[in-house]
């Protein structure tokens, strides 16, 4: 299913119709429930079941059961009795770390867990929400679509330096630059396992799997997916786990939390790519309890947007910014030092 089979719409009726999604030409037979989980953002498959019993989920404009497999082509919708949220951004007074600002743009720290824009199931609380406060009027971007300066995003549990337009013309001068890839994003991230080359590159399109759309795929053929490059360096060897630097040449959806699981060396604590469970190592004993501990202390995977770098609006000068990794991203790095130094 592509995005654009996606709609929000409403109607003049008891019921306001939140989602309609049509399934793919070559969508494999799945339960309703489960198919509705891996479309609709935040919706747990209890709040789903629930819809479905109600009602409030039809198949081709007919009420069914949850077990019923959504076949190719079939229309799902999802009607709910208040109309869908409109594109208004709340102003909320949150706490931002902003490390530089100016007339025309400004650089912000983004911390884990924090949503970069509002979207279905995370309304408020988000980056843009704390923007719109802090400023009277940000441009809106592409169809005033609501995501107000916002030129590029990392994921919630990323986190790290994002650049923010104050102005139109800096909102289209800095798009051109992450368009022609001539943008400096440096990363860092805790891997698991020490990969046979200190350093390489990852080629590979990258596109959502059909599978479940919030997983994005590689497929090496070229065939599907979007044009993606991720250089990577080994910073620091753990022996179960080792510290890269990233630097890429695409900006594709989870493109480094893909790639990596791609060459075997998923993103430590990533709960999407397979890195929140042991894959190097013992599963017992102090070991166990010891990367328990880091995945108990680091919320989401261990990913931190470090340096960013770019010509400058109006000065047309390069700049550069770089920002310490997080005090949890710091504490799970001394405690693999630590066990690994004393084993």
């Amino acid at each position: 299913m592509s995005e654009d089979n996606l709609e929000i719409t409403s109607e003049e009726d008891d019921l306001f119709e939140h989602y309609r999604i049509v399934a793919d030409k070559g969508q494999g037979l799945i339960r309703l429930d489960k198919y509705l989980s891996l479309h609709v953002a935040n919706a747990s498959r209890t709040k789903i079941q629930n819809g479905i019993e109600a009602e409030a989920v039809k198949v081709n404009g007919q009420p069914t059961k949850a077990s019923y497999k959504v076949k190719p082509l079939d229309v799902v919708t999802l009607s709910l009795p208040q109309p869908p949220r409109d594109n208004e951004i709340i102003p909320e007074n949150l706490t931002l770390d902003i490390i530089y600002e100016d007339d025309v743009l400004l650089i912000v720290n983004k911390p884990t867990g924090m949503v970069v824009h509002p979207a279905f199931g995370n309304w408020t609380g988000t980056l843009i929400n704390g923007l719109v406060y802090h400023f009277q009027q940000l441009p809106t971007g592409r169809n005033g679509e609501g995501r107000p300066g916002l030129v590029h995003r990392i994921d919630k549990d990323t986190s790290g330096l994002l650049v923010i337009a104050k102005t139109e013309f800096a909102m289209t001068f800095l798009a051109k630059q992450f368009s022609d890839h001539s943008i400096e994003r440096t990363y860092y991230a805790l891997i698991w396992g020490e990969p046979k080359q200190e350093q390489g590159t990852i080629t590979g399109n990258i596109g959502r799997s059909a599978k479940d759309r919030r997983v994005m795929d590689i497929f090496e053929d070229g065939s599907q997916g979007k044009h993606a490059v991720t250089h990577y360096k080994v910073v620091k060897p753990l022996r179960y786990v080792s510290l890269i630097q990233c630097n890429l040449e695409t900006g594709r959806t989870h493109q480094i939390r893909a790639h990596m699981q791609h060459i075997g060396h998923p993103i430590f604590n990533d709960t999407v790519y397979g890195g929140d469970k042991i894959l190097r190592g013992t599963s017992s004993g102090s070991y166990k309890s010891m990367v328990e501990n880091c995945f108990t202390l680091l919320p989401g995977q261990a990913l931190h947007a470090k340096s960013l770098g770019f010509i400058h609006p109006s000065t047309r000068q390069w700049i550069q910014f770089d920002t310490d990794l997080p005090p949890n991203f710091t504490a799970i790095l001394e405690k693999w030092e630590n066990y690994v130094n004393y084993q």
